[in-house]
């Protein structure tokens, strides 16, 4: 989710939730403990630099339950952050505690709640690894019927 429309949701929604991946809530007394920006400077696997910037929101939760976030809070935090963040609109990234370390998450609304998304790993540089693309599944109806190896005194089985 862009940064943007990050602050457009705050703007329209009366009660901060977020979801965990699982579908779990993530206690209603989190806590915002920073936000900002982070900013890679990086060369591929293909020898291609690359920059990449995300806004990050790390939220955190502890014994304070009665402790709970107003959208208005959060603008406020957002401005202070403003200007770090700048003009830019970057994607925003989710740094929240799972288990024994801090996991990184996109983030996307649904039903008025702000879903932690799962973020993967790829290569950036494919052709320059020389990864192959996944083998072309076919299903065994779909193979030619005079097919050497599927006949049945082919001994393949």
């Amino acid at each position: 989710m862009q940064f943007s429309r990050f602050k457009e949701l705050i703007n329209n929604v009366s009660i901060i939730e977020f979801l965990q991946t699982n579908g779990q809530p993530v206690p209603a007394h989190f806590h915002i403990t920073d936000m900002g920006v982070v900013t890679k400077n990086f060369i591929d696997c293909g020898k291609v630099f690359r920059i990449e910037k995300k806004v990050t929101l790390q939220i955190w939760h502890s014994g304070d339950t009665e402790h709970r976030l107003t959208p208005d809070k959060i603008f406020s935090i957002i401005n202070a952050a403003a200007p770090i963040i700048g003009e830019d609109d970057p994607e925003i990234e989710v740094e929240y505690q799972l288990a024994e370390t801090i996991g990184k998450f996109g983030l996307d609304f649904n039903n008025g709640q702000f879903v932690l998304t799962p973020q993967q790993t790829t290569c950036l540089a494919p052709d320059f690894c020389g990864i192959p693309e996944g083998k072309r599944r076919l299903s065994l109806k779909d193979l030619p019927v005079n097919s050497a190896c599927c006949a049945p005194d082919s001994s393949c089985c």
